[in-house]
């Protein structure tokens, strides 16, 4: 807080107390009531205004320092401080900045402020901001007839939006647009080639971005990755590409369930996905997205029992054990019993029926990037959806090959 201006007066009685205490500072301070630091404050300020020895200053003046020989003294002065300072009409206060002396006094303050908007430039900035907004999706009109007892899984796994790829160095180029429209057009193709379900499964694999900030490294392995533009660039086309999935999926099925597994590329990414789908469709009685923060999801459908994770810590062989334990009532009340990993980018089938489970991991629909394509690793592409039957396990699948999409890139 400033220090309160004190009067001529009070100045003069401390002088005079200070003189007659024979300019003994603890006796004049006990004398007036004062801490002596106050005194000593109020004695300061006495002598820049000439009270202690010399002329008085001129109006508007403090002094700045005494020389003095025998019998002559000069006295300097400098221009006192002006008028408090007011923040102009209209404006307001942005920063302030101030020089002070080695007690802490203010010498001088620079006040930055700037004009305040009024209603109406409020109303304006509003106005401009809503411009492109979309409202909360609208309830689509669910289709007339399904078959309550099948489910469609729609793995969305390992998309890596926002990788870039350059075709002169790994044989394919890739980036946000070509991603987009490919895997978009995949997704869509596979899922109206599935049979009309009471219920769909739009299950984000992990990996939904290449990149989980600007970064552009893994968090774990700190791994450098070959981006296609800002992070919040790959997150708009990751949530487009999720919505347009979504909606497809509601035409073809009752109920869907969302659900967004992170990976170790996208671990606070897919959270953000979640949340943001979670919004979108507040409004879609028929759409329910799991935000669950589990690196696991679990379903039971009739007979059928269904595990995935992304696979980064833990390994798809050591999943039958997880479930048989974490979900154990699920496991002795069910007959079919699958678990989807991803991660590795290609499938494999590394459990049989004999052992009560069988394990998958699955294919990306994404070309290599640089360092996957340098160490030599191979690996088809493509999307794919997978239909259950409540009491006879898995009845089909529908197959999105990528080969069509690099022939296109290549073109």
């Amino acid at each position: 807080m400033p220090t309160p201006e004190i009067s001529t007066e009070a100045l003069e009685a401390t002088v005079a107390a200070y003189e007659a205490a024979g300019r003994n500072q603890t006796h004049a301070a006990a004398a007036l009531g004062l801490a002596r630091s106050s005194l000593q404050e109020r004695l300061r300020r006495a002598a820049e205004r000439g009270l202690m020895g010399t002329a008085a200053v001129l109006p508007g003046y403090a002094i700045k320092s005494v020389a003095a020989k025998v019998g002559d003294a000069w006295v300097k002065q400098v221009r006192e401080h002006g008028e408090e300072y007011a923040v102009p009409e209209g404006h307001s206060v942005k920063g302030e900045s101030a020089l002070v002396d080695a007690e802490g006094r203010v010498i001088q303050k620079w006040v930055k402020t700037r004009e305040e908007p009024s209603a109406l430039d409020l109303a304006e900035t509003l106005k401009t901001a809503f411009v492109d907004f979309r409202p909360a999706a609208k309830p689509q009109k669910c289709p007339a007839v399904v078959d309550m007892d099948l489910l469609n899984l729609v793995p969305c796994n390992d998309w890596h939006i926002n990788m870039l790829s350059w075709g002169r160095e790994v044989g394919t180029n890739w980036d946000l647009e070509i991603a987009e429209r490919v895997i978009g057009d995949g997704i869509v193709d596979a899922i109206e080639r599935t049979p009309r379900a009471g219920l769909a499964i739009v299950l984000g694999g992990g990996d939904l971005t290449h990149a989980d900030n600007n970064e552009n490294r893994t968090s774990k392995s700190n791994n450098v990755l070959d981006c296609d533009g800002r992070h919040q660039k790959g997150l708009e086309v990751a949530t487009r590409l999720m919505v347009r999935t979504v909606d497809a999926a509601l035409r073809r099925n009752r109920e869907v369930i969302v659900r967004i597994l992170p990976g170790n590329h996208d671990e606070h990414t897919a959270a953000a996905v979640s949340y943001f789908l979670l919004a979108w469709y507040r409004n879609e009685p028929r759409v329910t997205v799991d935000c669950d923060a589990s690196l696991f999801f679990w379903y039971r459908f009739g007979q059928v029992m269904l595990g995935a994770t992304h696979g980064h810590t833990v390994k798809l062989a050591n999943m039958p054990s997880i479930m048989a334990h974490r979900r154990a009532e699920d496991w002795g009340a069910t007959k079919f019993r699958y678990i989807h990993g991803f991660h590795i980018h290609h499938t494999s089938k590394i459990a049989t029926e004999g052992n009560g489970c069988i394990c998958e991991s699955h294919q990306a629909p994404i070309p290599q990037d640089a360092w996957h394509y340098g160490a030599g690793f191979l690996s088809g592409r493509s999307l794919q959806t997978i239909t259950y039957h409540s009491r006879l396990g898995e009845i089909s699948r529908v197959r999105v090959a990528m080969l069509d999409a690099e022939e296109e890139v290549a073109a």
